[in-house]
């Protein structure tokens, strides 16, 4: 053991901070947090009493059971951008579309505040992309890329075939079938 060494001597919140770094590097962190935080005002708002002196003011409407219902899935799926991020691109499509359906039932979106932060989840959501993987798999992919500093046509044929995803040609000697029958199809 040296004394250099890090790891022992940590503080345990340095060592959290890193942890969780890490984990909001993995997943589209805003992404879920901005639709969270737009969910809570569509859901909260039509629930509402704001007290102001003596006088209280309901926000009680006919949507109310609406908007609950868009705030508690825009929070769903805020939850499910961090956890199960493989479907991100469904979360944050699902989460615009209630953002749109939230202005005409649930007092103008949250009062557009809620609308806007679902809006901006949804789209983080769907540009969201995971990081390129570290170490042998990244070297791997560069190596196997086609360089772009060749032009096309000066590139290795080995190269090329490797990009392009088009079949070969089978040749003439192996054409029996056209042969066999005449050349006419065999319907015909």
């Amino acid at each position: 053991m040296s004394p250099e060494s890090t790891g022992q001597n940590e503080h345990y919140i340095r060592v959290a901070r890193r942890r969780f770094r890490a984990w909001r590097g993995d997943r589209p962190f805003w992404a879920g947090l901005f639709t969270i935080l737009g969910g809570a005002p569509i859901a909260y708002f039509p629930y509402a009493d704001l007290h102001l002196g003596s006088m209280t003011l309901t926000m009680s409407t006919t949507a109310g059971a609406g908007s609950l219902i868009i705030g508690v899935l825009l929070i769903t799926l805020g939850l499910t951008m961090w956890f199960h991020h493989i479907v991100r691109v469904f979360a944050g499509i699902a989460a615009i579309l209630l953002a749109l359906i939230s202005i005409p039932v649930a007092n103008i979106g949250g009062f557009i505040i809620g609308f806007l932060l679902s809006l901006i989840g949804g789209a983080l959501s769907i540009s969201w992309a995971p990081g390129r993987p570290e170490g042998e798999e990244a070297r791997a992919d560069e190596r196997t890329a086609p360089s772009s500093e060749q032009p096309y046509a000066e590139r290795p044929e080995a190269e090329l075939q490797g990009a392009a995803a088009v079949p070969q040609q089978q040749s003439a000697e192996l054409d029996t079938a056209a042969d066999a029958d005449g050349g006419r199809h065999r319907a015909g």
